[in-house]
C-alpha cells in the first residue's frame, strides 16, 4: 500500500525556512492554494501579498534577490510561466538572479481547463538561458527539493505538487539535482517518466514482470538534461525508449530526450507519451489522464507499438491494484 501525505510542501516549507530568515514569500492572491497559508502565519513579516499582478511580482522579486534576500514565488504554474514570461525572462533569467519559482497545478492536475492547466510551462522555461527546472512525483521529492532548488546560484523553476501526494520513494532517498532515479533496469527497453506519470509507470513495469527488461528512470532534473546515467540507458534499450510527461510532448522532457539521443548518435525509435500538441478540458485528473494517454493504458499502448507484443491482460490486471491516486482527494482550483 502506498503512503499517502497530506500538504507536504506546507509542512517542510515552514520548518525548513525556520533558520532561512533571508527566505521570503511572494504570493498572488493564491496563498492556501499554494500552500503558503501556514508560512505566511508563522513568518508575517517574510510574507509578501502582491495581489493578481504576477508581472509586478517577478520584478520585485528580482530586486530582493539582488539586495540578498531568498525570494519564493508561489502561484499557479501557468502564472509563473505563461503570464509574465518577459519579466521572468528579462528581470530573473537573464542577470541570473536566485529566484524560486514554484508552480502549482503542472499539467493536468486541475479541472480548470486551458486557462490553468500548464501544458506548456517546461518548454517556455527551457528556452530560457540560466534556468534550472525541476519536477516533483511524489511527497519525498515535494519534501526534498527545497534543499536542491536552495543549492542552486541562479532562477529555479519547480513543478510543485500540492495537497494529499503518495510516497513512492523513501523519504530517506531525496531528490538530487541533475540525478534520475533508476527505479529499475533492463535491456529490452527504457523508460524516462517524470513528475505524476511515475506512479503509472511503476504500476506498469511491476505487471510487466518478466515479460520486458525494462530500464526505468524517473527524472526529476528536466534542465540542465545532462545526467550521464541517462545516456547509457538510452543506449541500453534494444527496443527504444518512452518518455512519459504531464506536459505537451513537446519542448517538454519528450523533447529533452530526442534532442540528447540525436546529438549523441543513439539509434532506435523513440516513442513520446503526453499532449498529443492539443489543448485539454475542464475535468477530473483521473478522466483526464486517461482520455489524453498520459495514465497506465496509455504506457501500456507505447509497449505494444515498440514490442510487438499484446499487453491487452496487463490494464486488467492494473485496475485491480488499488492505486494511490484512487485514495487521495482530488485536485480542486
Amino acid at each position: 500500500m502506498i503512503k499517502i501525505v497530506r500538504r507536504p510542501h506546507a509542512n517542510r516549507f515552514v520548518e525548513w525556512a525556520k533558520e532561512r530568515p533571508e527566505v521570503l514569500v511572494l504570493s498572488a492572491d493564491l496563498t492556501s492554494s499554494c500552500e503558503v497559508n501556514d508560512f505566511r502565519d508563522a513568518y508575517p513579516d517574510r510574507f509578501i501579498s502582491m495581489g493578481m499582478a504576477e508581472q509586478n511580482m517577478m520584478g520585485v522579486a528580482a530586486g530582493l534577490a539582488r539586495e540578498g534576500f531568498s525570494p519564493w514565488v508561489h502561484t499557479f504554474a501557468v502564472f509563473v510561466t505563461r503570464r509574465p514570461f518577459d519579466q521572468v525572462a528579462m528581470s530573473i533569467a537573464y542577470p541570473n538572479l536566485p529566484v524560486r519559482l514554484v508552480g502549482f497545478l503542472p499539467g493536468l492536475t486541475t479541472p480548470g481547463g486551458v486557462t490553468h492547466q500548464a501544458i506548456d510551462d517546461v518548454g517556455l522555461m527551457r528556452l530560457l538561458p540560466n534556468m534550472t527546472i525541476l519536477e516533483c512525483g511524489d511527497a519525498t521529492d515535494v519534501e526534498s527539493v527545497l534543499d536542491v532548488a536552495d543549492s542552486v546560484p541562479g532562477p529555479v523553476y519547480i513543478r510543485m505538487l500540492r495537497g494529499e501526494v503518495p510516497r513512492l520513494f523513501p523519504a530517506s532517498e531525496p531528490m538530487r539535482l541533475g540525478q534520475a532515479r533508476r527505479l529499475s533496469e533492463g535491456t529490452d527497453l527504457c523508460i524516462l517518466s517524470a513528475g505524476i506519470c511515475t506512479e503509472a509507470a511503476l504500476n506498469v513495469v511491476r505487471a510487466l514482470g518478466s515479460q520486458l527488461s525494462v530500464e526505468h528512470l524517473h527524472v526529476s532534473t528536466l534542465k540542465p538534461f545532462d545526467d550521464p546515467q541517462l545516456l547509457g540507458s538510452l543506449k541500453r534499450g534494444k527496443m527504444g525508449v518512452i518518455t512519459m510527461e504531464n506536459h505537451s510532448v513537446i519542448g517538454g522532457l519528450g523533447s529533452a530526450t530526442a534532442e540528447l539521443m540525436a546529438e549523441a548518435g543513439v539509434a532506435g525509435p523513440l516513442v513520446r507519451v503526453g499532449l498529443r500538441d492539443v489543448y485539454a478540458h475542464g475535468a477530473s485528473r483521473e478522466y483526464l489522464m486517461r482520455e489524453y494517454g498520459l495514465d497506465e493504458a496509455g504506457l501500456i499502448a507505447a509497449i505494444e507499438r515498440l514490442s510487438g507484443l499484446d499487453l491487452g491482460a496487463l490494464s486488467v490486471d492494473i485496475r485491480d491494484w488499488v492505486a494511490a491516486s484512487d485514495l487521495a482527494k482530488p485536485e480542486a482550483l
